[in-house]
C-alpha cells in the first residue's frame, strides 16, 4: 500500500496538488473492479461524476469569457476538449495508469491502458481537487492541463477537428499521436510541415500557413491512411 501510495503522491504531483485529504486521492484511483473484490474499498465513481461537472464548468467559464463564439460553438469545443480520447491523452502523461487501484481481474486485462478508465479517473481526479481545495484551485489546475486544447479548438470551431477524431481512433487499441512540426521560410511566408507519429511509425504528414492547419492535414492524411473516413 505504501508503494501505491508514493504512486498516488507522484500523480497528484504532476497534476499540480497536493492533497490535504489524502483520502480523496486514493478514493479518486480507485476503480470499481476493486471494490467488488474488496467491499470496504470506496470506487471513484462518485467523484468521476462531480469532476465531470466541474471540468464542463471550467470549460465553459472559459469559452464564455475568452471566446466571442455562439452557443452552438461553444459546445463543440468543449465537447471536443472534454471527451474520452481527451481525457485519457492527459491521464496517461500524468501516469494515471501506473497509481490505479484496480481488482485482479481488470488489471489482468489491461485496465490501467484502457481509455475509458483512465478518463474516468482524471475526472475522479478533478472532483477530489474541488472538494479538497475548491474552485478556484481546480480551476488552475484544468486550465493548465487544456488551455492548448481549448485554445486550439475555440480559434476554428467550425472546422473538422481531425486531431481530436485521430486520438479517438487511436485510443481504441491504447496509442496515441505524437506530433512533430518543422517551420521554414521568412517569418511574413512562414509554413509549417507537420508529422505524426503512432508507436513509432510515421502514419501521415501535411502542411499549411500556421501550426495548428498542418497538424490538422497531417491528421486527416493518418485517418486516410489508417482506413478511418473522417
Amino acid at each position: 500500500m505504501a508503494e501505491a501510495f508514493d504512486t498516488a503522491e507522484a500523480v497528484a504531483a504532476a497534476l499540480g496538488h497536493e492533497f490535504e485529504r489524502e483520502e480523496l486521492l486514493i478514493e479518486a484511483l480507485t476503480h470499481r473492479s476493486l471494490s467488488a473484490e474488496e467491499p470496504g474499498e470506496v470506487s471513484n465513481e462518485r467523484l468521476e461524476f462531480l469532476g465531470d461537472a466541474v471540468l464542463g464548468l471550467v470549460v465553459a467559464t472559459e469559452l464564455h469569457t475568452r471566446w466571442d463564439l455562439t452557443e452552438g460553438e461553444m459546445s463543440m469545443v468543449r465537447a471536443s476538449v472534454v471527451n474520452e480520447a481527451t481525457l485519457a491523452g492527459i491521464a496517461a502523461s500524468l501516469g494515471v495508469g501506473g497509481a490505479l487501484r484496480l481488482g485482479k481481474g481488470e488489471d489482468a486485462s489491461g485496465g490501467r491502458d484502457k481509455p475509458q478508465i483512465l478518463a474516468d479517473a482524471l475526472e475522479a481526479l478533478i472532483g477530489a481537487v474541488y472538494l479538497d481545495s475548491g474552485f478556484k484551485k481546480v480551476r488552475r489546475i484544468v486550465l493548465e492541463h487544456w488551455s492548448g486544447a481549448i485554445a486550439d479548438r475555440a480559434e476554428s470551431p467550425g472546422e473538422r477537428d481531425y486531431k481530436t477524431r485521430l486520438q479517438e481512433v487511436l485510443a481504441q487499441s491504447g496509442s496515441t499521436p505524437e506530433y512533430a512540426v518543422v517551420g521554414s521560410g521568412p517569418d511574413h511566408e512562414r509554413t509549417f510541415k507537420a508529422t505524426v507519429v503512432v508507436d513509432g511509425n510515421v502514419v501521415g504528414t501535411g502542411g499549411g500557413t500556421s501550426k495548428k492547419r498542418a497538424q490538422q492535414v497531417a491528421a486527416r492524411r493518418a485517418l486516410e491512411a489508417l482506413g478511418d473516413d473522417a
